[in-house]
This record gives C-alpha cells, structure tokens and sequence, in this order.
C-alpha cells in the first residue's frame, strides 16, 4: 500500500465538508467525460463538414438524454404503480362518501371529505410532477461534456436575437431546441418502441382514468 495514499486520504477527510463535496463532484464529472468522450464524440465525425457534424452529433447526445430521462422516469412509475393506484383508489372512495354526505345533507361531513380527496389528489398531482421534472437529469452530464468540447464555440445569430443574447451564442443554445424537438419526436415514437410501448400503454390507461 503507498503510505502517500494515507496521507492524502487524511489531510482530504480534514477539509470542510463543503470542499469535499466541491473536489468529489469535480472527480467525478472528469471520470465521466473521460470514459464517455470516445462515444459521443463519434457522433459529431460522420460526415466531416463541422457544422453539420455539430448538429448531426447534438442531435444525437439530445435524444440519448431524452431516452435516459424517459427510461429512468419510467421504472419510477413502474415501482410505484402500487403507491399510485391506492392514491387513486383513496381519492375515489373519498370523492364517493363526500358526495354520500352531501346527499344526506351533511355538510360538514361533505367538506371534510371532499378536502381530504383534494389533499390525495394534489399529492399525487406534485409526485407526477417530480418524476416529469426528473426526466430532465441526464442534461447536466451532457451540458457538462460539450463544456470540455465546445466551450470556445460561438455562433453569429441575426436581428433580433441580437438584441437579447448578443451577436453570437454558445452550445447551450444549440443543445435546448434540438432537445425540445427530440422530446417531440419521441412523443410520436414512443409508441412504436419496443420497451416504451408499453410505457405508453401506462400512460394511455392513467390518461382514461382522468377523463373519466
């Protein structure tokens, strides 16, 4: 053993926690690029024109984000059909005895269900909202990657976007829109996949359930 890796896992247990976590979380996304580079970067060589490349290659790490986001999000869902149906079955039986009460004419019977229905419903309505909002957590890894590849890259836009953004924009620029029109495409495939078809299923079920 390298009695110098002792000493430096000691003198690192002494920082504040706050540096730890700041080195940790720089090691880590170094690693990451690292062993990923190789694989993206093959995306943004097909052709050997730079600017088609570019967007050949940022399309491609877009939907890579999209397919990882959507993936993740729907084992969630998978995981907690459980949780999710006995919310729904609870609303439901709350719904139904609120309307009982208000029939025999009692009201405070009718109010006091009804707002235990109201409070199910808007938990599970913020718990769909979280596992949407985590659909987005690949797009750090990929923001943080074209960094260490495109950081210097600018690129000129026209009148009038000049007056918000300047006279060029970098890779964050590029990346969003090519992005939202990979989640729009996706929205069309996703019912023609092999795994996410019936991910689609799922969501046609909860879709019904709401109409109705």
């Amino acid at each position: 053993m390298d009695p110098g890796a002792g000493i430096h896992a000691y003198r690192f247990n002494k920082l504040p926690p706050a540096i730890q976590v700041t080195r940790f979380m720089t090691a880590f996304f170094a690693n990451f690029n690292y062993h990923i580079d190789g694989f993206l970067i093959f995306f943004y060589r097909l052709t050997g024109y730079a600017f088609v490349d570019y967007i050949i290659g940022t399309l491609c790490l877009a939907f890579i984000c999209v397919i990882i986001g959507e993936f993740s999000v729907s084992l969630a869902l998978k995981f907690n059909r459980r949780y999710f149906k006995e919310m729904e079955e609870e609303m439901l039986t709350k719904e139904r005895l609120s309307m009982h009460a208000y029939k025999a004419g009692d009201v405070a019977g009718y109010k006091a269900l009804n707002k235990e229905a109201t409070d199910v419903w808007g938990r599970r309505f913020f718990t769909m909202v979280g596992y949407s909002a985590g659909i987005l957590w690949p797009i750090p890894f990929a923001l943080g990657w074209m960094q260490t590849r495109f950081a210097a890259v600018e690129f000129d836009i026209a009148f009038p976007l000049t007056l918000i953004f300047g006279k060029s924009v970098g890779y964050i620029f590029t990346f969003i829109p090519l992005y939202i029109l990979c989640r729009i495409i996706f929205k069309y495939l996703r019912p023609h996949l092999p795994y996410f078809k019936g991910v689609q299923k799922i969501l046609n079920q909860y879709d019904t359930k709401k109409s109705h």
